[in-house]
């Protein structure tokens, strides 16, 4: 195998682009990764399938080539690319509705529902089988993972298959699907909460961090306080007795989301001047404008048809545009068929719940 990781700093911009020759089959794939140093990278290959060596050394050289052009140059050592072909793992997560800011009150007095911070990063499962670490993201796809989570999943003596967020290196684990061969998706909430501790108590980690959950009222009031105070992006509540059902109920449902501010996956549209884009959403089967956003100098410009998260203030109903938008970065795990306008606070919807 050969591999190489290249470095990209200026100004804010901090990034890192790696490459590697791999075999596979009766040839040679060329994979690569990028992102923000420090994050969980996007990877993909530039061989759809398996090619000669020499046409894997051609294109290997002429992708290294094409980015230290562009100033990225090779720094220190780090741990090789791992690549993971994005095959369907079998496992989905499960995915929570949200909840209106007037039902707040009764979820934090209820004794039932349990409360955890919503972390803000992406949806990222880790399932440890024996000496083989996969990462698995929202659409049930399996994704390369950082090289310490690999290196801490593998400390673990047992397997298991855990949920979290992660953000950069770390992952913030909520939930625990299966220990060793034990499917334990249909137990309790609050007995899978504390397989999860025991779990992380039986090995060193520094890269997975458990999300605390808090069951009082008292405690939970003064956890809500101090998170917006922080301008997290929110809360989940969770009923003591639900089990782990993949896949989003219709409405409602036993574990549920409220976030603090604002966001939705949209699609580019088109470049614009400036470092902004068009954005665009589904309603029903018509395209409808969504605004434009700044992409600030650390991220790349995403193409035309790329999935984006952004993050924004309300949205305007009579032209469909999003106010103060944020961007966030790209959604590689959010279809295009997921951005609709449902999604979408109205300003008016703002000064009704205001009235």
């Amino acid at each position: 195998m050969e591999s190489i990781t290249l470095y990209f700093r200026e100004g804010p911009s901090d990034k890192v682009y790696q490459a590697s020759i791999q075999p596979k089959d009766a040839g040679f794939m060329v994979h690569f990764a990028y992102g923000r140093r420090g994050s969980t990278l996007n990877t993909g290959s530039k061989t759809p399938m398996p090619v000669a060596y020499q046409t894997a050394k051609a294109i290997y050289d002429k992708l290294i080539r094409e980015k230290t052009a562009k100033g990225y140059h090779a720094g220190e050592a780090s741990a090789p690319l791992q690549h993971t072909d994005k095959v369907r793992s079998g496992i989905l997560p499960q995915l929570l509705n949200p909840v209106e800011t007037h039902e707040l009150e009764k979820l934090i007095h209820d004794p039932a529902y349990w409360m955890q911070e919503k972390k803000d990063g992406r949806r990222l499962l880790i399932h440890k089988q024996g000496d083989t670490i996969t990462g698995i993201n929202r659409l049930g796809l399996t994704v390369a993972l950082p090289a310490p989570l690999i290196a801490e999943a593998s400390a673990c003596a047992g397997d298991f298959l855990m949920d979290g967020e992660a953000i950069g290196d770390t992952l913030h684990a909520f939930d625990l699907l299966f220990i060793a061969d034990d499917d334990i998706r249909g137990r309790r909430c609050g007995e899978r909460s504390l397989h999860l501790m025991n779990l992380l108590a039986s090995f060193q980690h520094r890269h997975i961090e458990l999300v605390a959950s808090h069951c009082t009222t008292a405690k939970k009031q003064q956890h809500f306080h101090q998170l917006r105070k922080r301008h997290a992006e929110g809360v989940v509540f969770k009923h003591s007795d639900a089990p782990y059902i993949a896949g989003r109920p219709n409405s409602g449902g036993t574990q549920l989301k409220h976030k603090f501010y604002e966001t939705a996956s949209f699609i580019v549209a088109k470049a614009n001047n400036k470092r902004s884009v068009a954005l665009i959403l589904f309603e029903d089967e018509k395209v409808r404008p969504a605004g434009n956003v700044t992409i600030p100098s650390n991220h790349d410009i995403p193409s035309p048809g790329a999935v984006v998260e952004c993050r924004y203030l309300y949205a305007f109903r009579e032209s469909g545009s999003i106010y103060q938008p944020v961007y966030l970065g790209p959604r590689e795990d959010i279809r295009a068929a997921e951005c609709i306008t449902t999604q979408l606070k109205y300003k008016a919807e703002e000064m009704q719940a205001a009235a």
